[in-house]
């Protein structure tokens, strides 16, 4: 399911690191993914019943994207 947010709001979050970037829905691997991505740094935040949330520590990291595909992609298999 595709994040569905308002495109005012959208255009106000950040990413909350040092860069401030701002953030493209889905994940670059999965445009229909519930996460926020930052466009500067890569991380991934999740969305949680349509609220984003923007704290760092709940984010993941693009390689911890990575290596949690390669985890769930080896255990199909």
């Amino acid at each position: 399911m595709a994040v569905a947010l308002d495109a005012a709001l959208l255009e106000i979050l950040a990413c909350p690191s040092p860069d401030h970037a701002p953030l493209a829905i889905g994940s670059p691997t999965d445009p229909t993914a519930d996460v926020l991505t930052c466009t500067s740094c890569g991380r991934e935040f999740p969305v949680r019943d349509g609220i984003p949330i923007l704290l760092l520590e709940e984010a993941v990291l693009p390689a911890d994207a990575a290596a949690a595909e390669d985890v769930a992609s080896s255990a199909d298999g």
